[in-house]
């Protein structure tokens, strides 16, 4: 399999890997560990907690089910969320940890674990040959936009999870 997943199978293998690895990592944390500001942020936002990396996975995506949906019922699609353009990705994660801010550790790793589910179920559910036709947002294919905002984020989050796990000496 190639880094960037250009069917349908190859897509499903890499949400399914990114996920396992990560999920297995955030198993290890114990959840009185879960708000230590300690994980990079990726948005200049400084450190965010474990339960804040897992708030903006969960956040991409229920957008990445969204938009999916709201195709299905031919509405107009604001990407990447209604009251954000693509160059406030910042503030948008912040949104996303302020959404989860209240939720406890493990209502987190079960929503993230549906989320992905779903986002798994809505994949084997797609015609293989409509998931990389280019057109679906601008040029990008549906496939392309769904791994961009799922996998690809749980991999660069995981790196960033594991240093949290090695900087606290979790065994």
């Amino acid at each position: 399999m190639s880094s960037i997943p250009a069917n349908k199978a190859d897509l499903l293998l890499a949400i399914e890997t990114a996920f396992d690895k990560i999920f297995k990592d955030y198993q290890r944390i114990p959840p009185e560990m879960s708000r230590i500001l300690g994980v990079e942020s990726g948005h200049k936002a400084g450190l965010i907690s474990v339960s804040d990396s897992l708030a903006y996975l969960i956040g991409w995506g229920r957008l990445v089910l969204s938009w999916h949906q709201l195709k299905a019922d031919n509405q107009d699609v604001d990407f990447p969320a209604t009251g954000f353009a693509w160059n406030q990705l910042g503030e948008l994660a912040q949104h996303f940890y302020r959404t989860y801010q209240d939720w406890q550790y493990d209502e987190l790793l079960q929503e993230f674990e549906s989320v992905t589910q779903q986002v798994l179920a809505l994949i084997e559910a797609c015609d293989p040959n409509s998931l990389y036709q280019a057109g679906w947002y601008n040029d990008w294919s549906q496939g392309r936009m769904i791994q961009l905002n799922t996998s690809s984020p749980m991999k660069s989050m995981r790196t960033k999870v594991r240093r949290f796990i090695k900087a606290q000496k979790i065994t």
